[in-house]
């Protein structure tokens, strides 16, 4: 959703938020030039702001390939006549001319400059913004400085994204840090291509702008530090890296196919259609409706705030499935956040669903739990980060995406309880559980567990 633009008399800045995501983007409009920064996969709000302002789409950016989301850099490229600017680092697949240190782009009466600033991967760059006095006024920082925090150096490790260390990245994070953007004048705005709940990151801020001073005075990766304390900082307690990151930055290298064509292109299915053996079944309708009746073996990822980035957490790139919900409008909305992540081509199909629903899930009695707790295999699917305040003694520890792959870990011997911090994840859990232990009494504590938590 757009949020309020900044502007001055010669440039309007427009961020565009895509909470589920926490992914900003951003339109730089300079009378009708307008040029759009790291695209999210549906390109018709950037369509509507230059609509909305007469504006022609010269350009559009993309600071590094991303890892989180599919960018629609290529299809605003081939609808609009648009140039893409990247890294030469990049090696993009797709037409587009380099933009690194010292490379310039005229937007009307203002320039973007390009930085190098490698580290979040190697082919980051960030984006200068100078008005017509040749006056630093912002910088498009992608995923190198986040308010509050930085972006993370550990997502390009395997072969298929470059096989560069963490240790070699978070130092070259270090140096874009203090020779590049802790350069810049402390007045200038910087834009971030993530928020709060991004997991390019590790601690950022909810607020979604901010200023190189405020960075200087606030951000722990910008304090004074040597350069292995930095790395030993970053480093420490990052969160998990979903299946989807790499097989993302691939597909951004390349360049995506149409967004609503590639919706469309996913087959729906009617509600008496035979489903083939052995494919997994993703069913977004809420917990309560999952456990009262859901097909045998299916996964309950329910549809809310992180949809999108649970389905890339559980459900490997290249594993088909069935997308099912509860309505129409839901099933579109499921179909739509999985495009943005580049799955839609994984669907089999998408269908509602469909009568009857044979399998139940058995309710869970709370004040059982709370006074026998050791009649019960506890399976603890939070975070390791966030485990370490334990709920349950004796809990047995397996984080959320990598629950399938250990299932088999889990001793049978008595009745399973699944928790997490909320319920969103122990509904997916016990989902899991249940299809890969077949016979086994599963139950979910879900949003019951906010009484176990110390107060």
């Amino acid at each position: 959703m757009p949020l309020p633009s900044s502007s001055t008399p010669a440039v309007q800045i427009q961020q565009f938020y895509d909470k589920g995501l926490a992914h900003a983007s951003y339109a730089v409009r300079a009378g009708r030039q307008m040029a759009v920064i790291d695209p999210g996969r549906d390109p018709q709000p950037y369509y509507d702001f230059a609509d909305e302002h007469d504006a022609e789409i010269v350009a559009v950016l993309e600071t590094h390939p991303h890892a989180d989301f599919v960018s629609s850099h290529l299809e605003i490229a081939q609808e609009t006549g648009a140039t893409i600017y990247c890294s030469k680092l990049t090696e993009a697949r797709y037409p587009h001319k380099s933009f690194d240190d010292g490379d310039r782009l005229k937007l009307g009466t203002v320039e973007l400059h390009a930085l190098n600033t490698p580290g979040h991967s190697p082919d980051s760059i960030s984006i200068l913004l100078l008005d017509d006095l040749a006056q630093t006024r912002a910088v498009f920082t992608g995923d190198t400085l986040f308010v509050g925090d930085v972006g993370r150096p550990d997502l390009r490790e395997a072969e298929a994204v470059g096989g560069h260390t963490r240790e070699a990245l978070a130092a070259q994070l270090y140096r874009s840090l203090r020779q590049k953007l802790m350069a810049l004048p402390p007045t200038t705005k910087v834009y971030p291509a993530h928020g709060p709940g991004s997991l390019c990151g590790k601690t950022t801020s909810p607020d979604l702008d901010s200023t190189i001073g405020k960075e200087l005075a606030t951000n722990y990766a910008l304090q004074p530090q040597s350069e292995p304390e930095f790395i030993a900082a970053l480093l420490a307690d990052q969160p998990f890296v979903p299946k989807y990151f790499g097989h993302d930055v691939q597909l951004n290298k390349q360049g995506a196919p149409s967004f609503e064509d590639s919706v469309r292109s996913v087959p729906r299915l009617g509600g008496g259609a035979a489903l083939a053996p052995g494919v997994l079944v993703v069913d977004a309708r809420p917990a309560a409706q999952f456990r009262a009746g859901h097909l045998p073996g299916a996964l309950n990822l329910q549809d809310g705030g992180k949809f999108e980035t649970w389905l890339g957490a559980v459900v490997g790139p290249q594993e088909p499935f069935y997308l099912l919900a509860d309505t129409q409008i839901q099933l579109d909305a499921v179909l739509r956040k999985t495009a943005k992540i580049g799955y839609e081509g994984n669907i089999k199909g998408a269908l509602l669903a469909p009568t009857p629903l044979p399998a139940t899930s058995p309710a869970t009695d709370v004040a059982a739990v709370r006074a026998h707790p050791a009649q019960f295999t506890i399976v603890d699917v939070r975070n390791r980060s966030e485990a370490a305040k334990k709920l349950f003694d004796h809990a047995l520890l397996i984080p959320l995406p990598g629950l399938r792959e250990r299932v088999g870990e889990i001793p049978t011997d008595k009745p399973v309880l699944v928790h997490c911090a909320g319920g969103y994840r122990s509904a997916a859990g016990a989902s899991i559980i249940e299809a890969g232990l077949p016979g086994v009494a599963v139950y979910d504590l879900g949003e019951a567990v906010e009484e176990f938590v110390e107060r």
